[in-house]
């Protein structure tokens, strides 16, 4: 218990420092409170040998700094990776019947909606549908058909189909 004790009191009169030289350093005050939290948790598991440093405190300091740029290195090569990805991906542009379902689905009730999507998006079957939802195989029929039938009015409004009813003859 003598460790826990000498090492709370090194943590109380040390942390606020050393979370004002990181957050100084680094520029982000949540950054370094991560930063610290790492650090103080190093230093706990290794106590017995990081007490006996010339400057406990400075091991802390040094080790934070570490963990922040370690963080900052990997969010950054995780960037580069995304760009790198991104950049060599064939991406497809949106149809307007795409946008229009989307559209229409989200018009629907979140029931009707989930059915419609289980069945014929994802491939369910009705029994399929009922037990991922936990109801019996009527309701999933019901929600269905009520959601077609909504669905099927969303999307033949003209708005849909670039056709103004004023135009019509």
């Amino acid at each position: 218990m003598r460790d826990a004790a000498e090492f709370d009191a090194f943590y109380s009169a040390s942390v606020q420092r050393v979370l004002g030289h990181l957050y100084a350093m680094i520029g982000n005050r949540a950054e370094a409170e991560d930063a610290v939290a790492e650090a103080y948790a190093r230093a706990w598991d290794g106590w017995t040998a990081v007490r006996e440093c010339d400057s406990p405190e400075a091991w802390v300091r040094r080790v934070a700094y570490r963990v922040a740029v370690s963080a900052w290195r990997k969010t950054v090569n995780r960037l580069r990776a995304h760009r790198r990805d991104a950049c060599a991906q064939r991406v497809d542009a949106v149809s307007v019947d795409h946008v229009a379902v989307v559209t229409a689905l989200r018009r629907i009730s979140a029931e009707q909606r989930r059915a419609v999507v289980l069945h014929h998006l994802v491939g369910l079957s009705v029994a399929e549908i009922a037990a991922e939802v936990g109801t019996n195989e009527n309701t999933v029929k019901t929600r269905l058909a009520r959601g077609r039938r909504a669905l099927a009015a969303h999307l033949t409004e003209p708005e849909y189909h670039g056709v103004d009813e004023r135009a019509r003859p």
